[in-house]
């Protein structure tokens, strides 16, 4: 039996909103990608998420087979991702409505963090529908990792969740270990799944590109590294600072490429300011507004290195386009990280959070140009391994596969 059209939940951020604001991330990039990849490869994808503005229209048309649905649930405007919980009966109503108004029938229900997660729970029963959870990050990973602002309850709404759900996607084996041990999760109803990265926009680039996009962001010959992503304290961008602070060469720039995101966000991005000032690097770490992607490849290819110092990361992406971009990545030993970068190959996997340990492998990268050039190539040559099309074509197959046995009962 085939999926012909899924309905893909998204409550707390809409794919259509810019990455790197507010709490527009990876996931956003993941579930627009994902659902254009399945739309093209034949399966109608209405992404169902929350409307935080009343301008928004009630449906956009992304593409054919691809539509953004906004729904009434709580008010129009933004939420903390934390008060959010209170929204989760009002959505599955919502949803309810919208289906029984435009008599719409899905085959599937794909939720999206444990938010929509929750949601997905309750219309799986309501709706007699298999739900498949991608969970992105889980909160006792977060814990183990010092990093915990979600609400207590998340963690029982996700072995929930977890329990009832037919099918969960992981982005690595490491992710699917997480949910088996830290959460007792069925290892037979866990595929890993990875995501993709469109090569089209994130690529190398010729040395006269190149050089255009080093001239477009001032840089004059000086050492060049990037951090990116949302601005909260999982991502580590204080980590970033540091290690820019204990080079040697006191001629590089870091550039800080996103806006505040979460509670901690604001906070976040003023102890960044004053971490700067206090350790004498102010002048050369400048603060970037999110951009588009095709900007933010710009950003890639002119910088000599990317530094992920996250926290944790059930994926990564931001290392996977870099390494599209041929730009070799130094970033934490932790969760998805491990397998996106070679260690000694294609960029450095660094232990433990003390700055001079990634200031050393960012110094070498510096200092040998032909070593940061070989592993740039090797960078993109690994990262052909992903692609959204080959994502969205082993997820139509275990869809089909999802339809064919019989679903999960947790009551």
């Amino acid at each position: 039996m085939s999926l012909r059209r899924l309905a893909i939940l998204s409550v707390h951020t809409s794919p259509l909103a810019q990455p790197g604001t507010g709490d527009g991330g990876g996931m956003n990039v993941y579930v627009r990608s994902l659902a254009s990849g399945l739309a093209r490869a034949g399966v109608e994808c209405d992404v169902l998420t929350r409307r935080d503005r009343p301008s928004q229209d009630a449906v956009v048309d992304v593409e054919p087979g691809f539509r953004v649905v906004h729904l009434d649930a709580g008010p129009a405007e933004p939420v903390a991702k934390h008060d959010l919980v209170d929204l989760v009966d009002p959505m599955a109503a919502a949803v309810l409505e919208h289906v029984a108004s435009e008599d719409v029938h899905y085959d599937a229900l794909h939720a999206n963090y444990w938010i929509s997660g929750a949601v997905g729970h309750r219309l799986k029963h309501q709706l007699d529908r298999p739900l498949v959870a991608t969970f992105h990050t889980l909160a006792r990973v977060k814990a183990d990792a010092g990093v915990d602002d979600d609400p207590v309850q998340r963690a029982r709404e996700e072995q929930e969740i977890i329990r009832c759900a037919d099918l969960m996607l992981a982005s690595t084996d490491d992710e699917r270990h997480q949910l088996r041990s830290l959460y007792g999760a069925n290892c037979d109803r866990i595929e890993v799944v990875p995501p993709g990265v469109d090569h089209e926009v994130f690529r190398v680039g010729d040395a006269a590109e190149r050089a255009a996009d080093r001239a477009a962001l001032n840089l004059n010959g000086q050492p060049a590294l990037l951090f990116a992503g949302r601005i909260q304290p999982l991502k580590g961008a204080d980590l970033a600072v540091c290690a820019l602070a204990a080079l040697e060469d006191s001629d590089a720039v870091l550039f800080i490429v996103g806006g505040p995101s979460g509670a901690s966000g604001k906070a976040e991005v003023a102890h960044l300011h004053e971490l700067a000032h206090d350790l004498g690097v102010t002048d050369r770490v400048r603060f970037v507004p999110p951009q588009t992607h095709e900007q933010l490849a710009r950003f890639y290819r002119a910088v000599d290195v990317c530094i992920v110092p996250s926290h944790a990361e059930s994926f990564g992406l931001v290392a996977l386009e870099a390494a599209a971009c041929g730009t070799p990545v130094v970033a934490a030993a932790v969760g998805g990280l491990c397998s996106l970068v070679d260690d000694g190959v294609t960029g450095f996997l660094v232990d433990g959070r003390d700055p001079a340990d990634f200031a050393v492998p960012v110094e070498r990268l510096i200092d040998d140009p032909d070593m940061a050039n070989a592993m740039g190539v090797a960078a993109e040559l690994r990262s052909r391994r992903y692609g959204w099309s080959m994502t969205a074509a082993k997820l139509r197959r275990l869809y089909a596969d999802l339809l064919a046995r019989e679903p999960v009962s947790c009551r």
